[in-house]
């Protein structure tokens, strides 16, 4: 670093990457902590008034003892903060995904009320998070688990997509086949029914990159 002085953004963006590394959300981090989930948001970080906000030592001491992540691998998540490879990805809970405000058509996340991880560059500017809110998908994914979704990767047979219909329902399943006027695609839990989709009622389609687990 070129200061020995630790900037407002190195501790907040510290933060994130321990929530990445444990697979959370800033705001999962924020509960698994025992804190109030809100505690780590983006909002928290700037006060009303406009000035920094900074992480109490008490919020970042617990979230330590949570992920089990110790002080000296902290202060190089923290020295890493100028590296670049990086980019701050927007994050909403899978369960708040299919309602309005948060997409465009086109299937980018638009609008307020995302939350904010950092990720390893994934080379797509629109790319998002959704943390899996319960076990519909299980064993391909469990409850807590982070999704990262590009809007603009290409999508071929046997990816985990998320489709949002034109009616609002969103879902995560697996291509089984895509043509021009039927998506076809595998439910991840076999208990739940496999579904063909016409492609007049598709919205959007988007590849999931990679996965928490």
């Amino acid at each position: 670093m070129p200061s020995s002085m630790l900037t407002h953004a190195q501790i907040w963006t510290a933060l994130d990457r321990l929530a990445a590394r444990a697979g959370l959300s800033p705001s999962g981090l924020a509960k698994k902590a025992g804190l109030d989930p809100t505690t780590f948001n983006k909002s928290k970080r700037i006060t009303p008034e406009g000035r920094a906000r900074w992480p109490s030592t008490e919020s970042v001491a617990k979230s330590l003892d949570a992920t089990g992540i110790s002080v000296s691998m902290f202060l190089s998540l923290i020295g890493d903060s100028n590296r670049g490879g990086a980019q701050a990805v927007p994050v909403i809970g899978f369960a708040e995904a299919g309602s309005g405000g948060y997409f465009d058509d086109a299937g980018f996340p638009v609008g307020k009320g995302w939350d904010e991880v950092s990720f390893p560059a994934v080379n797509d500017a629109h790319a998002y998070a959704l943390e899996i809110s319960g076990d519909s998908m299980k064993p391909a994914y469990r409850k807590g688990d982070i999704i990262l979704v590009s809007p603009e990767a290409p999508v071929r047979k046997g990816d985990r997509v998320v489709v949002k219909t034109k009616n609002g329902e969103v879902m995560v399943k697996e291509l089984k086949r895509k043509t021009s006027k039927t998506l076809e695609l595998v439910s991840l839990n076999r208990e739940h029914a496999d579904r063909t989709l016409s492609m007049t009622d598709v919205l959007w389609i988007a590849r999931i990159v990679w996965a928490s687990q």
